[in-house]
């Protein structure tokens, strides 16, 4: 890794281990937590579909983040999967890895802040939902919400950039209020007269659709590498580590299966807490769907996860459901925010992106010009609503894939680079690969149950071509300077 600054100005070793935990799984659980079981699982797999998804999703990720901590202690300093990569496998892959996790870290800071506008729309319309602008696919923009998510994306810039401590210990506090949260919900649902286990029926979604059950747990595993991006968001912070590098692995696991029990238990939930007037999730989650609730349900929303929080509690249950989103998404602005801007450090540290992504504030040692960009690059994004943001989710978790298949790979050659006799880790990062690829196959090649849209199709081949142009234009310019140097 060549650093072009001195050793005083470098990255600053501030991030305990519950700091690191904390960004992690503030960083798999956002806003998306709260949407997806009525559009995402449910409709796919099915509650049980679900729950072995997510179970398989998360022993896949332990295998990865295996990987990941063998990397960390080999390579502690912040850049993570562009690290191990440019090291492993050199700059052409290092700079082809970074930049489709750069979009799978970038897309979600922006959408976490419009995710803002779901706690408005359901708790306090009034507040935010003023202003109509215009619509984008079915999806109307509100000056109210806009102004929302903009005060958030700079705010919480001017708090990433103030310092690592201070944000480690807010998104402490944060992750710390989701999972209370949450986890307050499910046992208050044990003794709610609307929660069944019968309402849990059908346990797959096959039963009600006549899909195979495989095919809709597989569809629900094709999102795990978005469901659990933020696991890897630890490598990126390595640097700011002020314990030893060997406690990584035990962190990224238990924010992996603290997120997959965030998103079961927030599924389930939503299935099992049902109005009066619903027996089986099935028709419930197609009239919310429909937004054709009947008139008894006025005052109900079209998001059933919110109802349930309403069924189980009343208006606090609202609260709390309510709070829950807002640590989730705070703290998913602010892990990306850390990790997005410690992969760009990375990059103009070798020199793949200009030196100034890596210029650091004076006083507080942040990448404060990295995060300024992806300030910007967020403050564009809420004018074109939620539905074209989903566009680029989607694709990003090809972008997570990728980075998590190359962490493996590289991980395997520096076994043998190294000498490690260790049998497992050799097996273990096969595995990595393997997996990896199977992600990326199910999304881009054509299939009943995870292929990409067409809309998020043409947004990869966009990127894909920016990509390919960002570098050949790099590449001259290193080589034109190579040039004049000689």
């Amino acid at each position: 890794m060549n650093d072009n600054r001195s050793g005083g100005e470098g990255l600053q070793r501030k991030l305990s281990p519950l700091n690191v935990w904390a960004l992690a799984l503030g960083s798999i659980i956002g806003g998306g937590a709260f949407v997806m079981p009525a559009n995402t699982f449910l409709p796919n797999a099915g509650p049980l579909g679900t729950l072995i998804a997510m179970a398989a999703g998360a022993i896949i990720m332990v295998v990865i983040a295996l990987n990941y901590s063998y990397m960390i202690n080999h390579f502690p300093v912040a850049g993570g999967e562009f690290t191990f990569t440019n090291a492993s496998f050199g700059p052409t892959c290092g700079f082809l890895c970074a930049w489709f996790l750069g979009l799978s870290y970038l897309a979600i800071v922006p959408l976490n802040a419009t995710a803002l506008a779901l706690i408005g729309r359901n708790l306090f319309p009034n507040l935010t939902q003023w202003g109509y602008l215009y619509s984008v696919e079915g999806y109307s923009i509100y000056a109210g919400e806009i102004l929302l998510a903009i005060i958030a994306l700079v705010l919480f810039a001017v708090f990433s950039i103030r310092g690592v401590s201070v944000a480690g210990k807010f998104q402490t506090v944060l992750a710390l209020s989701l999972v209370g949260c949450v986890f307050l919900l499910a046992i208050a649902a044990l003794f709610s007269p609307h929660a069944s286990a019968s309402h849990l029926a059908p346990a797959f979604t096959t039963d009600a659709t006549g899909k195979s059950s495989l095919g809709g747990i597989l569809a629900v595993v094709a999102v795990a590498p978005w469901a659990f991006v933020g696991f890897d968001s630890i490598p990126q912070a390595s640097e700011e580590f002020n314990f030893s590098h060997k406690k990584s692995l035990v962190i990224m696991v238990l924010s992996i299966l603290f997120g997959g029990a965030l998103y079961v238990i927030l599924n389930t939930i939503t299935a099992a807490v049902l109005p009066e007037g619903y027996t089986s999730w099935v028709p419930y989650i197609a009239d919310c769907a429909k937004d054709t609730l009947p008139e008894s349900l006025a005052g109900f929303t079209a998001l059933p996860t919110f109802n349930a929080a309403r069924l189980i509690l009343g208006k606090p249950g609202l609260v709390i459901l309510g709070i829950a989103l807002f640590c989730a998404v705070l703290s998913g602005i602010i892990g990306f925010y850390m990790a997005t801007s410690r992969l760009l450090d990375s990059l103009s540290k070798d020199h793949v992106l200009p030196g100034w992504f890596g210029r650091l504030h004076p006083r507080y040692k942040t990448p404060m010009n990295a995060i300024l960009f992806i300030m910007i690059i967020s403050l564009c994004c809420p004018w074109f609503g939620r539905t074209v943001l989903n566009w680029v989710v989607d694709m990003s978790s090809i972008g997570a894939a990728i980075g998590y298949g190359f962490t493996s790979a590289a991980t395997l050659v520096q076994v043998r680079r190294n000498k490690d006799t260790s049998a497992w880790m050799t097996i273990n990062s096969i595995l990595g690969v393997i997996f990896s690829l199977c992600f990326i196959a199910l999304l881009i090649v054509p299939n009943p149950w995870a292929y990409l849209g067409p809309q998020s199709r043409i947004a990869l081949v966009i990127w894909t071509v920016m990509g390919a142009a960002f570098f050949l234009y790099t590449r001259r310019k290193k080589a034109a300077e190579k040039a004049i140097d000689a």
